[in-house]
């Protein structure tokens, strides 16, 4: 099995650097404030840790909005929230020349897109000239207006929203915007428990909000970029990274690692699910205090970083198939157990 081969090469864990540290402390705080999405805060980090986007599916009330709040708080990162809407212009999220009177000449004003973290709530009821204006930013990291070109900040990301339900009025997102997305996270409902623990913190109202919960800068900018530069030296075995390769070019023809997928798959993953996997593999290596990433983190994250880049068939769909079972399937079929 592919853990046994892996199990030969377990480097020594090295002392945590001061920035590895702060970053398990960054994410202990955010639990502390955030009740019953241990799954989405880890991915919150991952991809703060790689420089990538996330986009995050999920009712509403579940703390998305919350979450990516207090993520922007405790990282001391400038913040903005935009809600996406069928009548939005690209120059709404942009921004745009504007003529200056005194000054006889126009001046470009930034957009909200010009922020560490963006929140795009609910992306997909935006129309196609706004998510195309997006794209361009976070593949690029760049906006280019009335032909100039503006950088966005270093620290810049993107999560975004979706309601899995209403789906009347909505532009669904293209597959090429879709693969811009380092992962997508499905969020579910809390515990009994968890949501008895979410009662009882808001019953304790003010008290609670000033309180050690309060969310509070647990690292800047610097020590995430900083951070960034670590997490692409976290170590991947070659069988691992063979093992990689192999699970996402099983997306594709997936009939020749079992019979039984035929037919199921009308696109795989692109090469970039591969850079996508290692590289968040390696970003939760380095969330839980290694410095070598395992088949284990793998299987965690393979899932996120696959299912919006597998195009489903209509037998598929009729077969009851969804791209997480496949996933799953492929997983066992290529050693990951």
């Amino acid at each position: 099995m592919l853990a046994d081969s892996i199990a030969a090469f377990q480097p020594a864990p090295a002392p945590a650097s001061p920035r590895q540290v702060r970053i398990v402390a960054l994410r202990a705080a955010l639990a502390r404030r955030i009740v019953g999405q241990e799954r989405l805060l880890d991915r919150m980090v991952v991809a703060l840790l790689t420089g990538g986007h996330l986009l995050v599916e999920g009712l509403p009330g579940l703390a998305k909005t919350t979450a990516v709040k207090a993520l922007a708080q405790a990282v001391q990162a400038s913040f903005q929230r935009v809600q996406f809407t069928p009548d939005l212009l690209p120059g709404d999220i942009t921004g745009g020349d504007v003529f200056m009177p005194a000054q006889g000449c126009s001046r470009f004003v930034a957009g909200p897109l010009f922020h560490d973290i963006v929140l795009a709530d609910e992306i997909n009821r935006a129309p196609a000239k706004v998510q195309s204006a997006l794209l361009e930013a976070m593949q690029e990291r760049q906006v280019t207006v009335g032909g100039a070109t503006h950088g966005l900040p270093p620290l810049f990301l993107v999560v975004a929203t979706q309601n899995p339900l209403e789906q009347s009025g909505t532009y669904p997102l293209p597959e090429a915007q879709l693969d811009r997305f380092l992962l997508h996270a499905v969020v579910d409902y809390p515990s009994a428990e968890q949501e008895r623990t979410i009662l009882d913190l808001d019953l304790a109202g003010d008290a609670w909000r000033r309180g050690a919960e309060q969310p509070r800068a647990v690292v800047d900018s610097d020590t995430v970029l900083q951070a960034r530069a670590e997490v692409r030296d976290v170590h991947l075995a070659d069988s691992l990274r063979q093992a990689i390769v192999d699970l996402v070019r099983a997306t594709r023809e997936p009939q020749l690692r079992d019979a039984s997928l035929a037919g199921l798959v009308a696109a795989g993953a692109s090469p970039r699910a591969v850079l996508a996997l290692a590289h968040a593999a390696q970003a939760l290596a380095y969330l839980r205090g290694r410095d070598y990433a395992t088949a284990d983190d793998v299987v965690e994250l393979a899932p996120d970083v696959l299912r919006h880049r597998i195009v489903s068939t209509l037998e598929s769909e009729l077969r009851g198939v969804d791209a997480d079972a496949l996933v799953r399937q492929l997983l066992r079929r290529c050693g990951f157990d």
